[in-house]
């Protein structure tokens, strides 16, 4: 056990790995249901690491022009508590442009303004958040031969700390996911950071740039980089025969209720899995049908005019991706004719989703008090809570990487506020179980 030198602030009662919208959601409803004083934070017993220097939500995709997929009524709150001071409501007030909105007639927000939602709700818990603080690793705090406190891992850069916790939510987020065969570099790059690198790029001098992918962040890179690279090809690489559009019509959307979870979470494994196969176009590789509208015009119009920058290269897989010191050399492979094309490109982006982190990297000792659920992974009680052995009396919460147990929208925004109530209660119940806040001479 490392000495009291290493550890940072007193103990808290709760101690959330990760600050995006879902943990976002949770200091909103913890506040809101009392937990932790009337001001955020203002007990001292509540305190999130979140590994990036401020906040952020997929900043490299915050595409001009590029909208929301779920109503703003899905924010932080408001399918919990519709009167939280912390709805997009609130915030377009605040913003002094709820009247515009509501003259603009719809449902869904720009991504960027979205964005700017969220940075005012967590500007206001700023106090209970250390960024710049990457969580790599949790260790139990044995009294006798229980575990009633942990002690979580902080590298910063100034070091490695401790901070010691009754009770954890971990909500790491998702990570990008690439081909296991394929090396970013300069110029290949994950569309997480599109933004990002095109601020650091010529993009005039782009001549030849591939993207591949079939779903929504696909889509939409190829867009964006079709308008802001005036002199390039772009190529578009998919294995279906075209893009699919998303089901997004009121009875599909009925899979992402915050009751299709309790639905999910009863149902036998092999109705589970008939949900996730009959409910994939709702999520899964789909594109809203007006981008596969316009693009489809956009090339339509080029060819009509003799002069084609966009191309589409359907049943196809991209089968060779080698960096060069002015881009990568690409081998697409066309799965029906069998036919290789071989392309000099100055620019790939792998738009090709992303994995949810897993818990048990970060759980070390503690994982083998933790029951497992048939695919190997952390088993969950219905609130998101992992089911331990009654040695481990601190509650460790998961939040994202839940869809096997819980469902399609147990991850997502759809359903973060509702969430988010629900490990607030949960965690309501263990504080009482627990009793007293831990103070520093708990250590």
């Amino acid at each position: 056990m490392s000495s009291n030198a290493d550890y940072d602030d007193a103990p808290v009662d709760v101690l959330g790995i990760g600050f995006g919208p879902s943990n976002l959601a949770l200091a909103i409803a913890l506040q809101e249901q009392g937990l932790f004083g009337s001001a955020p934070g203002g007990s001292g017993r509540l305190r999130f690491m979140e590994r990036q220097n401020q906040f952020g939500w997929h900043q490299g995709m915050l595409l001009e022009g590029a909208r929301m997929q779920i109503s703003f009524l899905k924010d932080l709150a408001t399918m919990r508590s519709p009167s939280s001071p912390y709805t997009f409501l609130h915030y377009l007030q605040d913003r002094g442009r709820l009247v515009d909105f509501i003259n603009g007639k719809t449902f869904f927000p720009s991504r960027i303004e979205f964005h700017d939602y969220l940075e005012w709700a967590a500007a206001r818990f700023s106090g209970v958040v250390e960024y710049g603080s990457e969580v790599i690793g949790i260790e139990p705090v044995y009294t006798g031969d229980v575990v009633q406190e942990v002690d979580v891992v902080v590298q910063r850069a100034d070091g490695i700390r401790r901070h010691r916790a009754r009770n954890i939510v971990f909500a790491a987020g998702l990570q990008p996911w690439i081909p296991e065969d394929i090396t970013l570099s300069d110029r290949i790059w994950h569309s997480s950071e599109l933004l990002h690198r095109l601020r650091e790029t010529n993009v005039a001098g782009i001549r030849k740039a591939l993207v591949i992918g079939a779903g929504q962040s696909a889509a939409e890179v190829t867009s964006h980089l079709h308008q802001v690279c005036p002199n390039a090809q772009v190529h578009s690489v998919f294995a279906r025969f075209g893009y699919s559009v998303a089901d997004d019509s009121p009875f599909a959307n009925r899979i992402f209720d915050p009751g299709a979870v309790d639905v999910h979470f009863r149902a036998a494994p092999d109705i589970r899995q008939m949900l996730r196969r009959y409910h994939d176009g709702t999520n899964y590789s789909v594109v809203d049908l007006d981008l596969i509208a316009d693009l489809f015009e956009r090339s339509y119009q080029e060819k009509v005019v003799h002069d084609q920058r966009l191309y589409f290269h359907n049943l196809s897989r991209v089968t060779r991706c080698v960096p060069t010191p002015a881009g990568a050399d690409v081998t697409v492979y066309d799965l029906v004719e069998g036919h290789i094309e071989s392309m000099t490109c100055d620019l790939v982006v792998f738009a090709t989703g992303y994995r949810p982190v897993d818990p048990r990297c970060f759980l070390g000792p503690l994982l083998e008090h933790c029951q497992l659920d048939a695919g190997g992974g952390v088993a969950l009680a219905r609130d998101y809570r992992v089911l331990t052995s009654p040695r481990i009396r601190s509650r460790i919460f998961v939040q994202g990487a839940t869809e096997d147990s819980h469902g399609l929208s147990s991850g997502l925004l759809s359903n973060v506020a509702v969430r988010a109530g629900e490990i607030a209660e949960s965690l309501a119940e263990a504080l009482r179980e627990q009793g007293e806040p831990l103070t520093a001479a708990a250590r």
